[in-house]
């Protein structure tokens, strides 16, 4: 079951760039009936092994914008740190895990409205342009990072479809294969920051985490086989639909 879920899982991802964590985690919730923290931790540490090599070979294709992933760490790194020493202080209790639940609803929402609307997102960038100076950017950026930090630890998603969001209003101008190399660039020290926060607290089910990556690596490559044959936007509807089922159902 659990190498058959991250095949599923890995063929999305491989198909259209998204969907791994937002897929995943409501997966280990209702399928796998592991608690909101367990499942948080455990995808942390499947999004950040299965972006490594795809952010190694976008660094090598030069697709990877370094100064902007530092600043997205500058605000990331400290705010995933922070984010895990509260949880650490206070401990994981009923209202962290409430607190989980409502972070992963709503990140499943937004990762929904992000993929729904990906052809818009350029358009309003470029408009706010002129609001929005070069000497602006990096605290912007920075500040991108700070959000992505807390939604991450707290949901496991976002550094995906959210952060390239992010980087694509910031920087309309980038060529789309340099959103998503620095994106995943970024994604993956940050995943791993978080997932080693999540696996002091003992959040990570190491077992079932390795089924899910025998499944998925295979899966992500076959899938990216299939993008030349299924049309996008069939692709991207479904995968709509199937975010807000699960943010619905998660806040639920």
């Amino acid at each position: 079951m659990a190498i058959a879920s991250g095949l599923g899982v890995g063929l999305i991802v491989g198909i259209t760039g998204v969907g791994g964590g937002s897929l995943m985690t409501p997966l280990l919730l209702s399928v796998f009936k592991l608690s909101p923290a367990v499942a948080i931790g455990t995808d942390l540490w499947f999004a950040c092994l299965t972006k490594v090599s795809g952010s190694v070979a976008h660094a090598r294709h030069g697709h990877v914008n370094w100064l902007i992933v530092r600043r997205l760490l500058a605000g990331s790194v400290p705010a995933s740190l922070a984010t895990i020493a509260l949880m650490h202080f206070t401990g994981i209790t009923k209202g962290w895990a409430s607190a989980l639940t409502v972070a992963l609803g709503i990140a499943l929402l937004l990762t929904a409205v992000v993929v729904a609307f990906k052809q818009s997102w350029q358009a309003l960038g470029l408009r706010l342009e002129r609001w929005i100076p070069d000497t602006r950017k990096p605290g912007l950026t920075v500040l991108s990072g700070l959000v992505l930090g807390v939604l991450v630890s707290l949901s496991s998603i976002g550094a995906g479809a959210i952060g390239a969001t992010l980087i694509l209003l910031l920087y309309p101008r980038l060529k789309a294969r340099d959103i998503v190399g620095t994106d995943i660039a970024h994604a993956v020290p940050l995943t791993l920051v978080a997932g080693l926060g999540h696996a002091s607290l003992g959040n990570v089910n190491w077992e079932l985490l390795v089924s899910l990556l025998i499944g998925s690596l295979p899966g992500i490559w076959l899938g990216a086989q299939l993008t030349r044959r299924l049309p996008d936007g069939i692709v991207r509807s479904l995968l709509c639909v199937s975010l807000l089922m699960a943010g619905w159902k998660v806040i639920h």
